[in-house]
C-alpha cells in the first residue's frame, strides 16, 4: 500500500519539533484513529526507519512521528534534565501536540521512555484509544542502570558520537542529557507505577527475551495493576528495540492489535 509522507515543524510549549505524518493512501475508513510513535530515549524520527510506514500500510492508520525536544531535528537542549523529564513531557507537551494536531483519541506506541511517557499520559487522560508498548520501563532495574553505564562507556570508545550524529542535531548533547539523568542517584527511585491502575485501554506490550535495558518484571507490573485489557507478545533473539531487531513479528503483533481496536470502536 502506498502513502503520502508530510513533514514539516511545530512549535509546542516553545520549542520547535520535527514532525512526519504518513498518511496510507487507501479507500477505507477516513476516521481510523491515528498512531502516535513516541521515541526512545536516543531515539529521533529518522531511527524509527521505515517503520512508522510499514505501520501505517499494515493498519491502514495514519502514523505521526516528532522528535522530543533535544532529538533530532528538534530543538537542542543544553541544560541537565530533572528525574521528571518524561513526566513533563507526558503532562504538558503530548497533550498540547494532540490538540494542536486535533487528535482526540490516539492510539499512542512507544519505545521504552516513549513508552512510559504513553503509560504516563493514559494514565492522566481518558481518552486513549489503545496503548503499544515496546520495552516499557515503570521502574529502575540494575540491569537497566549498568547497561546505561556500559553505553557510557562505549560513547568514550567507539563511533557511537558519530553514528549518532546521522540522526541527531548535537549527538553529543542528546547523549548526555539520556545518560546523565539515567545515571544520576536521585533517579534510582524513579516509578510511575502510581498511573497505572488509571488506566483502562486496551494494552499491547512487546518485549525481547534478550532485553538488555529491562526484564519481564516491567511488563508482569503493568499487567497487574491497569484495569483494561492486557496483551503481551514475548519475542525470540529480540533485545531492546523490537522493531529494529524482530520487525516482522513487532508489525504482525501490532496490525492484530490495531485491527481488533478498530472492530471494537
Amino acid at each position: 500500500m502506498r502513502s503520502q509522507t508530510e513533514s514539516f515543524f511545530l512549535n509546542i510549549c516553545g520549542t520547535a519539533l520535527e514532525v512526519q505524518k504518513i498518511r496510507p493512501l487507501h479507500t477505507g475508513d477516513s476516521e481510523n484513529p491515528s498512531i502516535v510513535f513516541l521515541h526512545e530515549g536516543l531515539g529521533s524520527v529518522s531511527l524509527w526507519r521505515d517503520f512508522p510506514s510499514r505501520v501505517a500500510a499494515a493498519t491502514d492508520c495514519p502514523a505521526i512521528v516528532y522528535s522530543r525536544r533535544g532529538y533530532g531535528k528538534s530543538e537542542v537542549v543544553r541544560e541537565s534534565r530533572s528525574v521528571r523529564y518524561m513526566h513533563d513531557e507526558a503532562l504538558d507537551v503530548l497533550p498540547e501536540f494532540l490538540r494542536r494536531l486535533g487528535i482526540e483519541r490516539p492510539i499512542l506506541l512507544g519505545h521504552s521512555d516513549g513508552a512510559s511517557i504513553a503509560l504516563i499520559y493514559a494514565g492522566t487522560h481518558d481518552q486513549v484509544k489503545g496503548l503499544i508498548l515496546l520495552a516499557p520501563h515503570v521502574f529502575v532495574e540494575p540491569l537497566t542502570v549498568a547497561s546505561i553505564a556500559e553505553a557510557k562507556e562505549r560513547f568514550k570508545v567507539t563511533n557511537l558520537p558519530e553514528k549518532l550524529a546521522r540522526h541527531h542535531e548535537d549527538s553529543v548533547a542528546t547523549f548526555w542529557g539520556w545518560n546523565d539523568i539515567w545515571l544520576h542517584p536521585d533517579f534510582l527511585h524513579w516509578n510511575i507505577e502510581e498511573y497505572l491502575p488509571k488506566i483502562n485501554c486496551p494494552i499491547l506490550a512487546i518485549q525481547g527475551k534478550d532485553d538488555e535495558y529491562g526484564t519481564m518484571r516491567q511488563l508482569q507490573a503493568i499487567q497487574r495493576q491497569v484495569y483494561g485489557p492486557f496483551e503481551q507478545v514475548v519475542l525470540d533473539q529480540c533485545k531492546h528495540s523490537p522493531h529494529r531487531d524482530q520487525p516482522d513479528g513487532a508489525l504482525s503483533a501490532i496490525a492484530r492489535f490495531v485491527t481488533k481496536l478498530k472492530s471494537d470502536a
